[in-house]
């Protein structure tokens, strides 16, 4: 029972890896679009609206394996304005306080972010002994 558990850990992890590698080459190819006509911090934000809508649906049905609902959706944001909050935060400091590049650091963000933005998710989506069994 405990090696099957584990395993269904295990690709419900890679599962999400994948989901996030998705996510994040869409996202950072909008970034650097944005980015031609917006600030950074400004093109960041938009592409991170975008990367809350794909992650919900990607992260509800594929990997968590929850019903998704309206109130779901208007209630998932919430825990990603932490995430961004401590994007944000590391964006600037890669940029600003140690002079990364706009176009590299948000992909350092991204990496530095996965083990975070991997608990937010399970915690709000799994809540309430909703999701899958192994959680």
């Amino acid at each position: 029972m405990a090696t099957l558990l584990h395993s269904e850990r295990a690709r419900r992890y890679a599962r999400f890896l994948v989901g996030g590698g998705l996510n994040t080459a869409v996202t950072y190819a909008a970034y650097l679009l944005l980015h031609n006509f917006l600030s950074y911090q400004l093109a960041y934000f938009l592409t991170y609206l975008l990367a809350i809508l794909f992650t919900y649906i990607y992260n509800s049905r594929f990997v968590f394996k929850t019903p998704m609902s309206w109130k779901g959706l208007c209630s998932y944001p919430l825990v990603h304005c932490v995430q961004y909050a401590l994007s944000a935060m590391l964006l600037w400091a890669l940029v600003d306080a140690l002079g990364l590049s706009a176009i590299y650091a948000p992909l350092v963000v991204a990496a530095a972010m996965v083990p975070v933005t991997y608990l937010l998710n399970k915690l709000v989506l799994m809540r309430g002994g909703r999701g899958a069994v192994g959680a």
